[in-house]
């Protein structure tokens, strides 16, 4: 079974290589598809942070693993699965990344520590509630702590 999704939105900011790191300090605007109005974003200002899922329509699908692999190819991480680690080689070319909400202005939103390059396709947006977040604490082994230093710095 195949499914057809259609972008809600673009993302426009600085960034127009996928680069592993540094990804805190960009500011990005996600604006809405012509068909979509302006009112689909009614109220979302009262909400600080969003969960954003995107396309990486820019990975090509030769680079799409299926199997475990050492995150970002570093062999001083252990060997896991592609769907126990966040990379963007994933077989649907999914992302989630929770951001903050900076600004909504019509049909667009200013969003900070999203990890998607400049026209990445959007498919979703979803305000984060305290309801939906962990109940428990999170824990995650360490080599995801070293991968993750310097990504949003």
């Amino acid at each position: 079974m195949e499914y057809t999704i259609r972008p809600i939105a673009y993302v426009h900011n600085t960034r127009k290589e996928m680069l592993d790191d540094n990804w805190g300090s960009i500011l990005s605007e996600i604006v809405l598809t012509p068909e979509l109005e302006e009112s689909a974003l009614l109220g979302i200002e009262a909400f600080s942070h969003l969960d954003i899922l995107f396309y990486f329509d820019q990975v090509s699908d030769d680079k799409i693993q299926y199997e475990a692999r050492h995150p970002r190819n570093n062999p001083d991480f252990p060997k896991v699965g592609i769907f126990a680690q966040r990379g963007k080689n994933r077989p649907n070319k999914l992302g989630v990344t929770t951001v903050e909400l900076i600004k909504h202005e019509g049909k667009k939103l200013i969003v900070q520590n999203l990890d998607a390059i400049d026209g990445t396709p959007i498919i979703d947006i979803k305000p984060v509630m305290k309801e939906f977040l962990p109940k428990k604490e999170v824990i995650q082994p360490a080599w995801s702590s070293q991968l993750m230093a310097q990504y949003w710095k």
